[in-house]
């Protein structure tokens, strides 16, 4: 079917009040859900909205939970999440980290003890828009196995980079998994019945497949570039775990709180304006732009984009026909 952004963002608003969050709270999750839904990003806006309904019900996610500060370092935060909601908790570290950027250029934050954050490139745009240039990632459970393993022991660490767009376009954003693909991009594909594009995975005999059901049902999803991916998803969870005083993957499936129950995450902010000219910045990301797109296309090339430009091409549709829901997801919701 097909909704509109308000219609969308009211029943998930309607949901999460339902559910015990304060209306401030559930009006801030339920935007962040939507607009990832408008973005195209659907496996992590409205169709995790029943799953962040269940964590709540099962006391995975406080509702009540607020962020602490633990450690104040000068240009570094270290915060606790106390389990509270993991797109409330990251915004929170965002504008704390945007804070500490104003006064030193740069800013970090380690978050800990969060739970899932959604769409990462939230908080990678949220601060693109304002002018800034972020890193940021967050450790998982284990739902990946290393190259070489068939037993899941990696998490797939979900990597945010953006920034500030050029003259002409929107901004810069890099959101990805270390998983060739994303679970929730499994499903989004099984629901759609389709095929992915590439494989993705293995099935439960060890073959190499496109088939996202038969994905879902091994775990064996592929890392991106193979043992570099598994190299670096490591990297993520050990740095992830070291920069914020926190926990890695290990522990985060011994705590058994569903899907990131307890994860740590780094946010790093620069403001590229204490480094160069704002209008500089801006033509050296359109000539990097241009640069690229100059390429002559590929057999059976569907066009060449910078990191960021699909979300666009999905608000253009959403605009134009409304945004797509998948009618299961959206009878799940109003039954909450």
């Amino acid at each position: 079917m097909r909704l509109s952004f308000d219609e969308i963002y009211s029943e998930i608003k309607r949901a999460f009040v339902k559910n015990g969050l304060s209306e401030d709270k559930a009006a801030l999750c339920a935007k962040i859900h939507t607009e990832s839904t408008y973005d195209g990003i659907y496996s992590h806006g409205i169709n995790r909205v029943a799953r962040f309904v269940e964590y709540i019900q099962k006391g995975w996610v406080d509702v009540h939970a607020d962020p602490t500060v633990e450690k104040d370092l000068g240009a570094i935060k270290i915060i606790n999440g106390n389990m509270g909601s993991g797109v409330l908790n990251a915004l929170y570290a965002t504008d704390a980290a945007i804070e500490l950027a104003d006064k030193n250029g740069i800013g970090m934050v380690g978050i800990k003890n969060t739970t899932h954050w959604m769409r990462g490139g939230s908080y990678g745009l949220y601060a693109a828009k304002k002018g800034y240039i972020s890193i940021m990632w967050t450790n998982t459970e284990s739902c990946m196995p290393p190259w070489g393993g068939k037993d899941c022991k990696l998490g797939n660490n979900p990597f945010v980079m953006a920034a500030p767009g050029n003259k002409d376009g929107e901004e810069l954003l890099l959101d990805m998994a270390i998983s060739q693909y994303a679970y929730g991009k499994l499903q989004v594909t099984r629901l759609a019945g389709k095929k992915l594009p590439f494989p993705g995975g293995f099935d439960v005999d060890g073959n190499v497949t496109d088939d996202p059901g038969a994905i879902e049902e091994s775990m064996r999803i592929m890392p991106i570039g193979y043992w570099k991916g598994s190299s670096f998803s490591f990297m993520l969870d050990i740095l992830g775990s070291l920069l914020t005083d926190g926990i890695g993957a290990a522990d985060l499936d011994k705590a058994g709180k569903g899907s990131c129950g307890g994860a740590s995450q780094v946010i790093i902010i620069i403001d590229p304006k204490q480094i160069t000219d704002a209008e500089k910045m801006k033509n050296t990301i359109k000539i990097a732009i241009d640069h690229i797109k100059s390429s002559a296309p590929s057999e059976k090339s569907t066009g060449i984009f910078v990191p960021g430009e699909d979300f666009t091409n999905f608000r253009k549709e959403h605009d134009e026909k409304g945004i797509y829901v998948d009618d299961s997801i959206w009878e799940e919701i109003t039954g909450l």
